[in-house]
C-alpha cells in the first residue's frame, strides 16, 4: 500500500530512511539528506518492511510569460535497487499524478528521461527556462537555459504554452 507523507508528518525513522534510500540510488548527492535541495510537501513511500520506493511532490507558482501558475512538481523518484523491474514507480507515479489532480496545480512538472513518464502521458516541452543555480547548497546566479529533460502533464483542459519563458522562481526540485 502506498503511503502519503506530509512533509511536517515524516517521522525521524522515515526520514533517515528515505535519506538511505537516495545515497543507495543516486550516490552522496544528497549528503545524508532525505531531501536534494529543498523539503516538499509531499512524500509518497512505498514499504516491504523499510521503505522501498520513493516520489516527492512540490506545489509551487512558476511564472509562464507574464502569467503565474501553480504547478505540482516531482522529485526525488527512487526505487530500491534490490526491487527494481517490480512496477513500483510506476504505480508510486499514479499515486502522485492523482495527488496532484486533486491539487490546485495545473500542470505536473518533472525533470526527467525515465520511459515510465511519457507511458503516463508526461511529454517533453523545450521551454527557455530561469532559474536559480544552488552550488555548495548557496544561491549563486541565475540560469537561462533550454533543458533537455523537461517534461509535463497538464492536469487540468489548460494547453501548455510551448515557447513560453518558464520561470521558476527558485531552484529546480
Amino acid at each position: 500500500m502506498i503511503e502519503k507523507i506530509p512533509e511536517w508528518h515524516l517521522s525521524a525513522q522515515d526520514d533517515a530512511e528515505i535519506a538511505d534510500l537516495l545515497a543507495r540510488c543516486f550516490g552522496p548527492d544528497f549528503g545524508g539528506r532525505s531531501f536534494h535541495i529543498h523539503h516538499h510537501h509531499l512524500r509518497l513511500v512505498l514499504r516491504q518492511g523499510a521503505i522501498i520506493g520513493h516520489m516527492a511532490l512540490i506545489l509551487r507558482a512558476i511564472q509562464l510569460d507574464d502569467r503565474l501558475v501553480t504547478i505540482a512538481g516531482l522529485a526525488e523518484v527512487a526505487t530500491d535497487p534490490a526491487h527494481r523491474g517490480q512496477g513500483i514507480a510506476a504505480r508510486l507515479l499514479q499515486a502522485a499524478i492523482a495527488e496532484a489532480t486533486a491539487s490546485p496545480a495545473s500542470f505536473m512538472l518533472l525533470f526527467g528521461t525515465a520511459k515510465l513518464y511519457a507511458a503516463a502521458r508526461f511529454r517533453y516541452v523545450s521551454n527557455p527556462m530561469a532559474h536559480i543555480e544552488l552550488l555548495e547548497g548557496q544561491a549563486r546566479r541565475v540560469v537561462s537555459d533550454q533543458p533537455d529533460c523537461l517534461m509535463v502533464l497538464p492536469l487540468r483542459d489548460e494547453i501548455w504554452p510551448e515557447g513560453a519563458m518558464l520561470d521558476l522562481r527558485g531552484p529546480v526540485f
